[in-house]
């Protein structure tokens, strides 16, 4: 499917009258997706959304959740909190019946206080931030493992590699602050702190004061914690400026959109991931997922953020099914508290009464120069 054709499917999702979400759990299961599809970020939401999508569409043509049909009502934010904000309140106001695969982190907050004041669902944000996961929330449920498990991944293998002079390009907002937080608490056991940190605001690929607070510094490595076009720019800059040394990104970054970005000059940078490798069947969930692609057609082509889609939506669909016909919201969120020990073919999802968060699987990759990703 093509970019334009995407948006224009994304555009005319249904908007038909809402039905309560009791009742509409009888005939149609309306799931609200607040994310990015259009600006710097737009292939993170149009990722994910394809993703979930391949599942939910595969449900239906199976005869749905006892019958229902699953409708993944989609409302682009551009990556921005207000925006976000609006829109889940709209969604809200349209009697969803849960949220569903959120992409970021500030969008992501912004959307927070009205989940747990209107005690409604909010299943898989593409976002690894303690602060959608402590303090606890009944109705928050993650997918994917925290930025403070990715974080720890790469300082380990940082400073196992005895590279230990580590900068921080970071995002200047919740996501960015969510990393660096994640970092320094990595680094405190090895008393260390980074020697440098810059800044970009999000959506821009302004890096020029990024550059100039980092690259003096002669760091070994820069954790990037921002977006795929903001990373990029940063890359390609501190590269003219005569960085020589290695830039390692968290999962967030969109790993196949940062490879289109940067084409030949992606060799050697490294990501962090917390989804099965999606490129070869090498796991069953994979294979799983790469079948539905293929069954579905288009062009659409693999990638971490198609997969975290995917899975979410599978493991959300698992909770459907337990469930049972005419059950609320509260049955839902028992029915995926209940979900212990799945393994889905490579990917084990554990819930529980306190505990929401299904994984904490990490993987490190690099970028080679020819858009490909390897382990």
């Amino acid at each position: 499917m093509k970019r334009r054709t995407v948006l224009a499917h994304l555009a005319v999702a249904p908007a038909a009258l809402a039905l309560p979400a009791l009742a509409q759990f009888e005939r149609r299961i309306v799931l609200g997706q607040s994310a990015a599809f259009s600006g710097a970020a737009a292939e993170l939401g149009i990722q994910m959304n394809r993703g979930a999508r391949l599942h939910f569409d595969a449900v239906n043509a199976a005869g749905g959740i006892n019958g229902a049909q699953i409708e993944l009502r989609t409302m682009d934010d551009g990556y921005e909190p207000a925006r976000c904000k609006a829109n889940t309140e709209a969604l809200i106001r349209d009697d969803v019946f849960a949220l569903f695969g959120y992409v970021g982190t500030p969008t992501s907050l912004a959307a927070l206080p009205l989940v747990n004041q209107h005690r409604i669902p909010f299943f898989g944000p593409f976002t690894g931030a303690e602060g959608l996961r402590d303090p606890f929330s009944r109705y928050v449920f993650h997918v994917r493992a925290s930025y403070f498990d990715e974080t720890a991944a790469i300082v380990r293998q940082l400073t196992t590699l005895s590279l230990k002079k580590i900068a921080v390009f970071r995002q200047n907002d919740s996501y960015g602050q969510a990393g660096l937080d994640g970092v320094l608490r990595a680094l405190k056991p090895h008393q260390l702190q980074p020697v440098a940190i810059g800044l970009v605001d999000r959506n821009s690929v302004d890096v020029a004061a990024a550059v100039r607070a980092i690259v003096p510094q002669q760091p070994d490595a820069v954790i990037q914690i921002g977006a795929y076009k903001g990373c990029a720019a940063f890359i390609r800059e501190a590269r003219k400026a005569g960085f020589g040394g290695t830039f390692y990104n968290v999962s967030f970054v969109g790993t196949q959109a940062l490879a289109n970005e940067l084409g030949s000059d992606a060799r050697g940078v490294a990501v962090s991931q917390v989804m099965p490798f999606p490129y070869q069947p090498q796991s069953p969930i994979a294979r799983e997922y790469l079948a539905a692609m293929q069954k579905a057609g288009g062009d659409s082509k693999p990638n971490y953020s198609s997969i975290e889609g995917y899975i979410a939506a599978r493991v959300f669909t698992e909770g459907l099914r337990r469930t049972g016909k005419g059950a609320g919201r509260e049955g839902v969120i028992a029915a995926l508290e209940s979900i212990q020990g799945l393994d889905l073919g490579g990917f084990l999802v554990n819930y529980g009464a306190r505990d929401h968060i299904a994984s904490t699987f990490v993987d490190l990759t690099m970028l080679t120069g020819f858009g490909r990703v390897r382990v």
